[in-house]
This record gives structure tokens, C-alpha cells and sequence, in this order.
């Protein structure tokens, strides 16, 4: 595994390996076993892997969360040293950004809802930054995990609008034992919050027992008071979507691939997490 800096130099050390086929894994550091997944999967996929650490400043648009990220390139670069990586590419911000980028991208509706909504210009500053570290890798494959179900949606269509020859790989949500998944954020929770925050998987998981039976409507009503009723949390937003489209759903005979995303607060660290109540090959 070796650590570069510079993009010339990344490009000068993957010039070397020729046709080889690059998997490419974008973090932000404070890597967890959710990442190493993805790490996994890439190496299996692919003749050289690629990981990136870097923490993006423009898809913040809350200035403490990108002060109170965790960064640890140090633990980081141990984690990797238990999975198969080649090369970890880990750039200042002048490197990334050596001017400003403002570009803007349009997703039309997918990026108006859940994230979008609530996060204004966070979906922007992802697509400056994957689409900047895809002509700086060259890829022929990234992996991305599920749990940012609304951002894989965003990188799947960006790429399709650039015309990159990148083919986007989805990953499963990695969970705790208890059920929680896996993010980097969660080790910003204090003890008692880490205690009562695996709640919000255990009720999406629940609420599969009864998704089927009742409205669309009672379902999301049930899972946002449930979750609120533990100490701490607060849901921000609970949406049953078209896992395609993103778009809300009032009827569960309205697509046949259909996903509950959520956001909760807990404290101020914010927490996401999704379901797939329906896809095309069976229910929840």
C-alpha cells in the first residue's frame, strides 16, 4: 500500500500498470468496516484499487459538521492495512481544489427531496468532488455504499451526464451488531446516544413486519413516532420513495421498487438510514 499526495503522482504510478482494470473507493476518512467493505468488494473486482481520503469542504453546507468531522489519516491508513489496497490517494485541498469550482449541476428532482432538501447544495458539492476525483483516478469501476442511498442516485446520474466511462457498483449497509449502521459520525455520539441510536434500525426493521398491511401514510407515522419516543433522537425526515425516481410514494402498488429513507437527529450529530420495503424481486 503506498500513500501518495499529488495527483501527477497517482497518475504517473497508475500510467505504470498499464490496462489494468482500477477500482475506485471515495471516503472521507474515518474509515469503519462499512468502508473496508467497499475496499473488499473493489479488490475483488478489480486489478488495482484505488481509495481516497479526503475531506470534502463543499458538500458541507453546516460549518460546525465539517469542523467536527473526524480525521485520523494515521488510524485510517491502519485500517486499510487489513484489506487489499494499492494505492491511497489522499490530496490537500488546494490539490483537489487549485481554483474554485463553481460549476453547477442539475439533478431536476432527485436532488430536491430528503437530503437535497434538507441539506441545500450538499449534492453539489458531492458531484464537484467525485466528478474532480474520477478524471484524477480514471476508474473503471467506484464503489459506493447503499447507505447513502440518495447520493449513489446523484453519482449514478452525474455520471451519466458527464458520459463517464465509470461504472457505479452498489454495496450492502454494514450494520453493527445491534443493528445501527455503520458511519463515520458515529463516533462522534456520546455513550448514551451510541446506547439509544441503533433504535432507528430496529424500527425500520420492524416496520417491514407491517409495511404491506397498513397505508403508506400509517407506516411512516408509526416508524417517526416511534423513533422520536427514544430518548435523544429526533427524526428530521422519514420518506417512502421510488427507489428509482426518489420521488414519495402514497401506495405501495405505486412502483415495484420502492425504499424508506431516514435522517434523525441525535444530539447534533445527524444519523441517515434506509429500507428497502419492495424491490423487483421480493418484499421486505
Amino acid at each position: 500500500m503506498q500513500v501518495v499526495h499529488t495527483v501527477a503522482e497517482l497518475q504517473a504510478l497508475l500510467e505504470k500498470g498499464g490496462n489494468k482494470q482500477i477500482g475506485f473507493v471515495p471516503t472521507m476518512g474515518a474509515l469503519h468496516h462499512g468502508h473496508l467493505s467497499l475496499v473488499e468488494q473493489a479488490s475483488q473486482q478489480s486489478d488495482i484499487v484505488v481509495v481516497s481520503i479526503f475531506v470534502n469542504p463543499t458538500q458541507f453546507n453546516n460549518a460546525k459538521d465539517l469542523e467536527r468531522y473526524p480525521r485520523d489519516l494515521d488510524t485510517d491508513l491502519q485500517a486499510l492495512s487489513s484489506v487489499r489496497c494499492d494505492y491511497v490517494f489522499a490530496p490537500s485541498v488546494d490539490e483537489v481544489y487549485p481554483e474554485e469550482d463553481k460549476r453547477l449541476f442539475d439533478f431536476g428532482a432527485l436532488e430536491k427531496v430528503m437530503e437535497g432538501k434538507y441539506r441545500p447544495g450538499h449534492f453539489n458539492g458531492v458531484a464537484q468532488v467525485v466528478s474532480r476525483l474520477f478524471n484524477m483516478v480514471k476508474p473503471d469501476k467506484a464503489f459506493f455504499g447503499l447507505k447513502d442511498f440518495q447520493q449513489l442516485a446523484i453519482i449514478r446520474e452525474m455520471t451519466r451526464q458527464l458520459d463517464l466511462p465509470i461504472k457505479i457498483v452498489p454495496c450492502q449497509i454494514v450494520r453493527e451488531e445491534d443493528g445501527l449502521a455503520m458511519s463515520s459520525r458515529n463516533m462522534l455520539l456520546t455513550d448514551k446516544q451510541r446506547k439509544n441510536a441503533p433504535a432507528i434500525a430496529r424500527t425500520l426493521f420492524e416496520s417491514c413486519n407491517f409495511a404491506p398491511k397498513l397505508s403508506v401514510e400509517d407506516v411512516k407515522k408509526q416508524v417517526v413516532e416511534a423513533i422520536n419516543a427514544t430518548e435523544g433522537l429526533e427524526v428530521e425526515y422519514f420518506e417512502i420513495v421510488d427507489g428509482d425516481t426518489l420521488q414519495a410514494v402514497d401506495s405501495w402498488d405505486k412502483s415495484d421498487y420502492i425504499v424508506g429513507c431516514i435522517a434523525v437527529f441525535a444530539g447534533e450529530i445527524r444519523l441517515i438510514d434506509n429500507m428497502t420495503y419492495k424491490n423487483r424481486d421480493h418484499e421486505c
